[in-house]
């Protein structure tokens, strides 16, 4: 059950982050189904992708104290659109690096704050 209102969640969160960034678009008439496919693409290469992006770019992490990672991050976002795109045909269209930068960094603040509505598991 948590499972699934996570996927929600980041859903709700590309929702929203394709409404306010510009150059974040999801297009055709099934638009929640990009959205719901985005929101899956993009919890894999999370979970997996992600972390192997951070461990060989570790050296440049720590060279710019962490800032790097916000390239890690627009890198996975732009990874998983090219993803939802190409393997599942779901139109969520990130149209270069800048996009995929804020999108990043917008999912991130969104998702926060709406993990904190959920109820905890305590």
């Amino acid at each position: 059950m948590q499972l699934l209102l996570r996927w929600l969640l980041t859903a709700v969160a590309l929702a929203i982050t394709a409404w306010i960034v510009p150059g974040i678009t999801v297009e055709g008439e099934t638009g929640i189904f990009a959205v719901l496919v985005m929101a899956a693409v993009f919890g894999f290469v999370n979970a997996f992708i992600r972390p192997l992006l951070k461990l060989l770019s570790c050296p440049l992490i720590i060279l710019t104290l962490g800032l790097f990672i916000l390239i890690v991050n627009a890198i996975s976002f732009s990874l998983s659109s090219w993803i939802a795109q190409n393997v599942f045909g779901a139109r969520f269209i990130v149209d270069g690096f800048w996009p995929a930068f804020w999108g990043a960094i917008v999912v991130s603040i969104v998702s926060f704050v709406l993990s904190l509505l959920l109820p905890d598991k305590d």
